[in-house]
Order: C-alpha cells, then structure tokens, then sequence
C-alpha cells in the first residue's frame, strides 16, 4: 500500500472522510516522507488533521507542541473518541499522573503527546525525549514564536532549541491560521525548519459572512441583544476591549434575559475554567470576552462572533472572528465600530510599550508597527470593497471573485460580506486623495503620514522646518479639511494600493502600485460615510445575511447555503441535537466531540438505519459507528416510522 492510500484509508477510518480538504493531502505526504512543512491555513480547514494522520500511520509518538492548556483537554478528548490514543502532560497533573503518561508515551501506548511549549524547558521532559523514538513533532499556533505574531510567546523560542538537542531529529510540522511573510520567515528560522514544504492554502473562509456596522456605543448593547435574541438556539461570542466592557455586557444581557458569561484575564482562574466549560458544553450559549478568550477554544459550532470593540489589527481580528463556523456552516461575524473606537485603540497605542528594558528606538519601531496594524484595522472599517477581498488582500492573497465556482462570478462581489450585500452613502474624498499624492510627491517620499498631513494643512511645526514647508505647492492646500479626515483618507490610501507606507524605523509614506491612477483626469475616490443599508435580498455563498445598520437586528436572517434542509430534515436534525446533548453530558465532553453540526445535518438528510448507510455519513469513522451509531440510527428509525 502505498503513503498516499495508507493515509486515504486512515482518513477514513478515524474522521470518516473519503477525501482530503485542499492542502492537507501534500502536507501528510511530505511529513509520513520525513520532509518538515510549514501549513498556513484558515481556522476550520483542518490543520490537526496534517499532523494527526501521519501520527496514527508512524511509529512511535508525535509530540504536538500546543499554547494552551485548555485546548488540549478537547483535541485529547476528541482524538480518543475516534480512537486514536493521545494524551497530555500539563500543570492540571500532579507528578504521578505525569509520570505516568510518560511511561505509557515511551511504552507506545499513546500515538500523540501533548505539551506546552514551557514543558520543553524541564530537564525531566529532556530526559524522556532523550530515550523514547520521536517520529513527528507538530507546533501548534507557529505563529506565537514571531514578534510580528498576533500571540507572540517568548516559550515558543525554546523550541528549535529543544529540537536541535534531540539525539534523532524527527521531521518538524509547523501550523497557524495567521501569517504574513514576515511572519512566516521567523517560523522558520524561529524553529529551525530545514528547507520546509510550504503550503498555504489561502485566508478566506466562505463560509462566514463579514459584515461592518458603524453604530453609536449607546447603541451597541441594544443591536447585540436584539440578535442575540433573534438566534436563541444558536452559540456565539462578544468580543470586548476591556475588562469592564465584557461585565457590563455580560449583565446587561442577562438582565435582559438573555444567558450570557463574562470571561476575562482578570477573573479567578477556576471562575474562567468553569465559564469556558459552561459555554463549550453548550450550558451557555453566549459569552462576553476579551482577547484573553482566544486560541484555547476548540468549539466547532459557534454561530456568530460580534466584536463590541474595533480590534487593534487584521490578524487579531481573523483569528477571533474565525471562532465562527469552524465545522464549516454558514456563521456570522459582526464588527460594531464609532469614531470613539478609533480614539481609544490610538490612546491604547500610545499608552503601551513604556518598557524600561527596551531602548527608546525599540519602543518608538514598536509603536510605528502597532499603528500600521491598527491603520490596517481601520480601513477595513471604512473600506467600500469587499471584506472578503480586503481581509485577504492583507495576507498577501488576491482573492479571484471571477471564479466559476464563486457564487455571483462575474460581478465581483463575494456574495457573503455587507459591502457586496448592502448599499451605503460615502463621502467623496477625490480632492483630499490628490492633495495628499501631490504632497507626497512634493516632499519626494521622504516623509511619514504625521509630517504630510501638517504640510497640508500649512502647519508652522518646528520639525518641518528642514523641508521649507511654504515652499512647496502642497502647503496649506487642505487646512480647510478636518486632520482626522486627511489622516484617515491617507490610511485608506494605503490599503487601496495608491500610496505605500514603509514599516520599520521610520514608516515613510511612498507611492504604492495605483499611485498613478491619482492624476489620471477621471480619477474619482470615495470612502464610507455612514451606516449600509442592507437591500432586500442577499444571495451569498453560504452564510447569513441581515443585520439592519440602525441598531436593530433585521428580520430576514436566513441561513443561505447550497443546501437548505426541508422541515422534515430540519426536525430530524433538532432530535439528533437533542441526542448528542444527553450523550455529552452523558460523557461529560462537549457536544462537538460527538459530532459536528454538519454531520448532524448529513445524517438528517441520509437517514442512516445500517452500519453502512452510518458510515456513510460525512465526519462518521469507525470508532464513531461503534461508539454511537445504534443510539443515532434508533432516532433516525423511529423519526422514519412517525413520518411514514
């Protein structure tokens, strides 16, 4: 049998899939071929699966490199339930319970290990590495060892280390969601990768739809409880930037009758624990949190993600809107932003990095990338293209809405964001844009965007006197127009391609691709000015559409997708749902382990009644059938016979 049939058949026998997802197949391959990969891939494409297929097919144990605790409780759950023996190492053991899952790892008793990477740094973890045949080893999250990384980790620097102090070095496998080419250069010099497979299999996930609303903070609490009660059968997150926001929430929406948990970095750790479990377990469908609720949660049928506050960058924002329809449903992902949002991100930006071990440069560079992050965030907020395209321009991936298999080809519109489903008003900024191309001109791109946007507005700053400010043709050309205005036209600007803004240093704006377009005669620039109005139909590529701008949530929120279950199908899905709850609480795992929404839906339409019909089921594997199939093939018969 050759790798690629052995790992086609595992596929299969463990997860239940007859075929690999784009990029997982070339990943096993070269990993089961002893080569070291590099796997950039969005949240929900299967990324554990690159690892975890060689793991069952190889000899001795993989040890998975993980950030977080809380996360490998779940994979540990979910890799044992399809029968695949794995285990974790962690601060939750005492010593004994510890020891013991080192004697099982080194006995072959367990194909994957868990660890965090702090675990690396023990001499009695060294010790084991040292004795016992390591086949594979995975970093989970690779990102958190680059310091352009959203979750930066200083532990994540210890790996290559640990890995080059291995008496055999196994082959490496490095995984994330998120990563720019910077960041992607670090992993691999960060953990030591030798001439790795790099796949990345793009950003964009399609299944979720992206939507921006400009709303007035007084106004926020009321559109977050108005959807929340729109979709009361459904499991989400509110994202929040501080501490205090995420309580207020929290009570607001409980008050309101709406059951909700706050979840933040400043609660007691078993007050945390048990909030995470509640709403994993589905005993809470909301919870209100800060970033701090990021890569641990594992949950594979969150509906809806809604940021209260404007994030501080793309890549933040990816990864925590990516909490959405990670079993690849159609999800939701709502941005609620103002004005004052952008005001308090700057005020955070300006606040931060007062380290007194970090030289006045080191600060002063840092800073300038927080603002070319948050500038970034800030013309997603105001972009009229599509957020789909936006987000994964960022990336460094264009995305082609011309394909035939995208859902309204042809118009370039994606068919699952607000910008390509709704109409808005803009503001028309062709003057401004012209003036701050002229002056950019004028200064001979020598200059970053505080210096050009003073010059335009014929400020008599001190450190503007080496350039003859009222020399140039540009000065003063635009003091009739707000700063903020200049500043945020200027942004958008740069996202569009027209200017550049170098990072490092000092971040010079310069001419980027488009500049050109810019003197054309028809040049025309508009950017968002108030709230979209959503039209009446949104046909999109399978996701929801709706959410009315004014502070109401609409009543037309559908889930679009290419299937769209008939009630028969749709009751038998809820008497299935109902099952899979009784079992996990039955089990004491979170309902997801059992199995996921989208087979849930599959086995609603197959209608299983037979091992083979069982198995049939997308996301069913042997160890499921065995496990669960005469409970779920029970409802299935006795839904069939009240309905004959």
């Amino acid at each position: 049998m050759t790798a690629q049939d052995a790992a086609l058949a595992a596929l299969k026998q463990y997860y239940g899939y007859d075929s690999f997802r784009p990029g997982q197949q070339g990943i096993v391959e070269a990993l089961l071929a002893g080569r070291d990969v590099l796997g950039v891939m969005p949240t929900g494409a299967g990324k554990s699966v690159c690892y975890q297929i060689p793991a069952a097919l190889l000899p001795g144990v993989t040890l998975v490199i993980s950030p977080l605790i809380s996360l490998m409780r779940d994979q540990v759950d979910a890799l044992n339930d399809i029968g695949l023996p794995a285990a974790f190492v962690n601060t939750t053991q005492d010593m004994d319970e510890q020891a013991m899952v080192l004697a099982q790892a080194a006995a072959g008793q367990i194909k994957l290990l868990y660890v965090a990477p702090e675990r690396l740094e023990t001499g009695r973890f060294r010790d084991f590495a040292a004795r016992t045949p390591i086949s594979l080893i995975a970093v989970d999250e690779a990102h958190c060892v680059s310091q352009w990384g959203q979750d930066f980790r200083s532990s994540y620097l210890g790996i290559g280390e640990f890995i080059a102090g291995l008496p055999k070095r196994p082959p490496i496998g490095a995984f994330t969601a998120t990563a720019t080419e910077d960041v992607r250069r670090d992993i691999i010099q960060l953990i030591g990768l030798r001439n790795p497979a790099v796949t990345v299999t793009g950003f964009d996930r399609p299944n979720l739809f992206f939507d921006v609303v400009k709303l007035e903070t007084k106004y926020k609490a009321a559109w977050v409880a108005s959807y929340i009660a729109e979709h009361a059968d459904e499991s989400g997150i509110i994202y929040c930037a501080t501490r205090k926001t995420t309580e207020e929430i929290a009570r607001t929406l409980n008050d309101m009758g709406h059951t909700a948990v706050a979840y933040h970095g400043g609660m007691a750790a078993d007050v945390r624990e048990r909030a995470q479990r509640d709403f994993i377990t589905d005993k809470v469908p909301v919870v209100v949190a800060t970033n701090a609720f990021g890569m641990g949660i594992d949950k594979s049928d969150v509906r809806f993600v809604i940021h209260y506050n404007m994030p501080e960058s793309i890549e933040a924002y990816y990864q925590e809107a990516g909490r959405a329809g990670r079993d690849g449903e159609p999800s939701r992902c709502t941005l609620l932003w103002n004005e004052s949002d952008i005001v308090t991100r700057r005020r955070f930006l300006d606040d931060d990095y007062e380290n007194e071990r970090m030289t006045p440069e080191r600060q002063e560079r840092n800073r300038q990338r927080k603002r070319y992050l948050l500038n970034s965030m800030i013309g997603y907020c105001r972009t009229t293209d599509c957020l789909h395209r936006y987000m994964t321009r960022y990336f460094g991936q264009e995305l082609d809405l011309t394909a035939p298999d995208t859902a309204n080809s042809g118009n370039g519109k994606c068919g699952a964001c607000s910008n390509c489903e709704s109409k808005f008003d803009t503001t028309d900024v062709t003057r401004v844009a012209k003036a701050i191309s002229r002056c950019v001109h004028d200064v001979n791109q020598r200059v970053g965007s505080g210096k050009i946007v003073k010059i335009l507005r014929g400020s008599q700053a001190q450190d503007l006197a080496w350039l003859n400010p009222e020399q140039l043709p540009t000065f003063g050309m635009l003091k009739d127009v707000n700063t903020a205005l200049i500043r945020d036209v200027l942004n958008q600007m740069a996202t569009d391609g027209y200017l550049s803004i170098a990072e490092g240093r000092l971040p010079i704006v310069q001419f980027g691709e488009h500049a050109a377009k810019t003197v054309a005669p028809d040049f025309h620039y508009e950017i968002k000015k108030v709230d979209h109005k959503p039209t009446p139909h949104a046909a999109n590529r399978g996701t929801y559409a709706g959410g009315a701008a004014d502070g109401s949530a609409s009543g037309s929120d559908t889930p679009l997708s290419s299937y769209v279950p008939d009630g028969d199908a749709e009751a038998l899905f809820q008497k299935l749902r109902e099952l899979r709850r009784t079992i996990a609480q039955e089990i004491g795992k979170p309902p997801y382990i059992v199995f996921s929404d989208k087979t849930l839906r599959d086995m609603a339409v197959i209608r299983p009644v037979t091992n083979a019909q069982f198995l049939a089921v997308n996301g069913v594997g042997e160890h499921k059938l065995e496990l669960y199939g005469k409970r779920f093939m029970e409802v299935v018969a006795a839904f069939n016979a009240g309905n004959a």
